[in-house]
């Protein structure tokens, strides 16, 4: 699989001076995890689950969730399960090459060997299993109970543990719990792929709930809590994880989105209003804003509730010319003594030393989403991702 290996290769080769890589399930943790992108969540109980997961990996989506947790009711838990199995199996005869990273976000450590178990030889098919409310308290027999399923199925499995405990908010908890959260993950470390954000959760716990005009960012108590985990759990040091952005809650909102960009765009006037028209379905000014604060606050990734997302992060995750031009630059090995040098689009400075954790994150990103051609922008690439 690759990101946006469903637009035509002709097009493809148009917008990108460097295409996406591509990518297995077998491929090496680092890469994955950059390459997860807009994780599309799904709740396991629906009855077309199959044909819908083959839908959206030829729509572009790498990795989905299948959720037995917050999504479904209590009482469809046991349904929720039974129809996994019964849709992995139907997903079993289908080409590989046409899935995506599959994850299931199970509610207790049991259930992780239970459907290891039942799933079978269709488990070949499952990437790992999301860890909800995770905590060291909480979150070791997880990673106990998913080590076990492991060995026993003989297939490699990832953690993906979410943090959105309320122990995590609260500042006279805070630390401690993140310290106890870096214990335990570092401990399972070649198991865990990436940590995910809970935001809903967090706003719960205050009775909050963000506008589809303002961004988790503009929600201090919330903000607070993302530069906390990426302060002590994705430092650049080697110590770091991948922490994915959070939830957008919003789709299919009448707003003001890409006005600015589709004035910047070389569309003609009459191409603009067209190509709005039709994005206007598909994502958000709010979105947007969230998206970028994401990347710039160290986060890779989002949490996705709705098709829609996706192509928005995977547009805004491609690397321009102009940062692969730097990082290039940046990396080059007569650097390795460190200094200063002017950009080769002579608008900034570049510091070899403390730049270079930035140029070797930039590049990883370039090989799994690609380096966008000088002329591409934002518009371009989301235009051809919905096949305009």
């Amino acid at each position: 699989m690759r990101h946006f290996g469903h637009i035509a290769p002709a097009v493809r080769k148009r917008l990108f001076y460097r295409e996406p890589g591509e990518f297995t399930p077998a491929s090496p943790a680092r890469l994955l995890s950059a390459a997860l992108g807009a994780t599309l969540y799904s709740p396991a109980t629906r009855p077309r689950l199959a044909d819908d997961v083959v839908k959206q990996g030829a729509r572009g989506v790498v990795s989905m969730v299948l959720c037995l947790e917050d999504s479904i009711g209590d009482a469809d838990v046991t349904a929720g399960e039974e129809n996994l199995v019964h849709q992995f199996a139907d997903l079993a005869g289908r080409p590989a090459a046409d899935l995506p990273l599959l994850f299931i976000r199970v509610r207790t450590p049991e259930q992780i060997p239970d459907l290891v178990h039942r799933l079978g030889p269709s488990v070949r098919l499952l990437s790992g299993f999301v860890l909800p409310k995770f905590t060291a308290e909480r979150g070791i027999p997880f990673l106990e109970a998913l080590t076990t399923a492991e060995s026993g199925s003989g297939h490699r499995l990832y953690a993906m543990p979410v943090l959105e405990s309320p122990e995590l908010l609260y500042r006279e908890t805070r630390v401690e719990t993140l310290e106890g959260i870096f214990r335990a993950v570092d401990k399972y470390r070649d198991r865990v792929l990436a940590l995910r954000l809970g935001v809903t959760d967090f706003c719960s716990s205050y009775g909050l709930r963000r506008g589809p005009d303002m961004t988790a960012y503009d929600i201090q108590v919330v903000a607070s809590v993302i530069s906390d985990v990426v302060n002590m759990l994705a430092r650049a040091d080697g110590t770091g994880f991948t922490v994915t952005g959070p939830v957008w809650e919003y789709f299919r909102v009448q707003e003001r989105m890409f006005k600015p960009l589709l004035r910047q765009s070389p569309f003609h006037e009459v191409q603009a209003v067209a190509l709005r028209e039709k994005l206007i379905e598909h994502a958000m000014d709010g979105l947007l804003r969230e998206i970028s604060l994401d990347r710039a606050n160290g986060l890779l990734g989002k949490t996705c509730i709705h098709p829609s997302h996706v192509l928005p992060v995977h547009a805004l995750s491609v690397v321009s010319h102009e940062e692969f031009s730097d990082a290039q630059d940046i990396l080059r090995p007569e650097r390795g003594g460190g200094g200063v040098l002017r950009s080769a689009y002579t608008n900034k400075m570049n510091e070899v030393k403390p730049h270079r954790a930035w140029a070797e994150r930039t590049l990883l990103r370039a090989e799994v989403f690609g380096v966008a051609n000088e002329d591409i922008g934002f518009v371009e690439l989301l235009a051809a991702g919905l096949g305009d």
